[in-house]
């Protein structure tokens, strides 16, 4: 047996922390996606348009995606347990502002407020079950971590859809509110400081650098779905973010201690890690997106039965996650990614040939296969190219991770949106045929919008193979077991 010690050699409860963690960094992953059922809702109840409305989360993932690779920073000069609780305050001002709010305006200050805690809390969770494990145990606790990211955001546009058809959008954010009090009445208790901490001095050309790059690319893509790749808003955002992060590298690369330290690609196990989780991350992102909409469109779904009919893959994703973590232990990444590729890109081909009468059943099986290839890959992936460093650049590492992979999920949506769009544009029907014949207006347009699908869906399964290809280059077995400081025998 071993005793668990923070920073300032004091015993904690490991146990408690790591249930605290989970919890609440379960309700804040969990708003990354819990409005995306209520949208119609929202629309009605503040006169707003669709434009308008997407900016809950469109705006909610900008500031998430900027605070990501402050979270090293913050990690490293703040300690855990008050750092922890100040992003889970933050968060419950947002939740409370949200739950509240008369107009449009405050729902979306909201959001934004929000969006601070979960650009904190979700990267915190990791660095910290990386270091208080030792990397032998370190799979089965980013299997833990794996619930929480994985399935919170699966399950939100069901859960979103189940209140919003029996309660009101308010109780979206109401039933979140106790939850996280209880939850920081607790981390008042049983957080403890388990992460090394210094005093940094913060980089402010750094932080607009970082704010200004990543905000500027991940807005340029997710105006991509409705702007097109050609729309001059859409390059000049993505000229800007690219330059932008360009200077920040090359800035990060030349200081002593950068707020960023982006040599952790100079470990060639984390990058290889981190490439292979964002190629999934683009799979598995650019379909949740694709599957809803068929399954409304063709099929005649409403926003709540499309939720539920991707349910059973989420809670796949949320039952395997332990699982492959401890097989991550002892077997190590590469053989279950390699499996887990060959399953998602399984998964993904069939989606290629779907008709208006393709069952339900059939996008429900495969949607779990999806799921369940994922849950071998995503957590197992991270965690090999986490062991891949030194335990005093595990924030940094979780924060590059967690960066690369939120702009990969972006271009993925980017990417099957405009390809969706643009061949069922291509191949739509003349507007005059819409008035001489209505019927065979709409059989062509029907055909036409599957075309996009099934386009769409090419391009995912490319996504599937260049993964798969990745898979191969993983190393098979982790080579360090240390424990990690603080931990001695009782």
């Amino acid at each position: 047996m071993s005793t668990a010690l923070d920073t300032n050699g004091k015993p904690y409860k490991r146990g408690l922390l790591i249930a605290i963690l989970l919890i609440g960094t379960f309700c804040t992953v969990l708003n990354q996606t819990i409005l995306t059922t209520a949208f119609p809702t929202l629309m009605k109840a503040f006169t707003i348009t669709t434009s308008t409305v997407q900016w809950l989360t469109t705006g909610f993932l900008l500031v998430n995606g900027i605070m990501i690779p402050v979270s090293a920073w913050l990690s490293t000069r703040f300690s855990t347990k008050w750092l922890y609780l100040s992003a889970m305050t933050i968060f419950e001002i947002g939740t409370i502002i949200c739950f509240t709010a008369p107009n449009f305006q405050l729902l979306l200050t909201g959001r934004l407020i929000q969006a601070v805690g979960v650009g904190v809390t979700m990267p915190l969770l990791q660095t910290i079950m990386l270091t208080i494990f030792p990397a032998d145990k370190r799979g089965a606790a980013m299997g833990m971590a794996g619930i929480v990211i994985g399935l919170a955001p699966a399950i939100g546009p069901t859960l979103s859809g189940w209140v919003i058809d029996n309660m009101s959008w308010r109780d979206l954010f109401g039933m979140i509110i106790p939850i996280v009090a209880v939850v920081l009445i607790a981390g008042f208790f049983f957080m403890a400081d388990v992460l090394e901490t210094s005093k940094p001095k913060l980089d402010f050309l750094s932080l607009a650098l970082s704010t200004l790059g990543f905000g500027s690319l991940l807005y340029g893509f997710s105006s991509v779905g409705d702007d097109g790749w050609t729309s001059t808003k859409v390059l000049v955002m993505l000229a800007i973010g690219v330059i932008g992060i360009i200077l920040f590298v090359w800035r990060q690369l030349t200081m002593e201690k950068p707020f960023l330290d982006f040599r952790v690609f100079k470990h060639v196990r984390f990058t290889i890690a981190a490439v292979l989780s964002s190629v999934t991350n683009m799979a598995m992102v650019g379909a949740e997106m694709v599957i809803p909409l068929y399954l409304q469109i063709i099929h005649g779904f409403s926003a709540f039965n499309s939720g539920l009919t991707l349910l059973a893959g989420a809670l796949m994703m949320g039952i395997m996650s332990p699982i492959t973590g401890q097989a991550f232990d002892r077997f190590g990444a590469k053989r279950l990614a390699i499996l887990g590729m060959f399953l998602l890109t399984a998964g993904t081909v069939p989606f290629m040939f779907i008709t208006r009468t393709t069952p339900t059943i059939y996008i429900v099986v495969l949607y779990a296969i999806r799921m369940f290839g994922i849950s071998m890959v995503m957590m197992p992936a991270t965690t090999a190219g986490m062991n891949a460093l030194p335990l005093d650049m595990m924030g940094h590492g979780t924060a590059v991770n967690n960066t690369v992979r939120q702009i990969a999920s972006s271009i993925g949506t980017a990417i099957l949106t405009s390809v969706l769009s643009n061949v069922t544009t291509s191949q739509a029907p003349a507007k005059s045929l819409l008035k001489s014949n209505p019927l065979a207006y709409q059989d062509k347009y029907f055909n036409a919008t599957l075309n996009g699908y099934h386009a769409a869906f090419y391009v995912a399964v490319a996504f599937c193979v260049v993964g798969l290809i990745v898979a191969f280059f993983m190393q098979d077995k982790t080579h360090s077991t240390k424990l990690p400081k603080k931990e001695v025998d009782a």
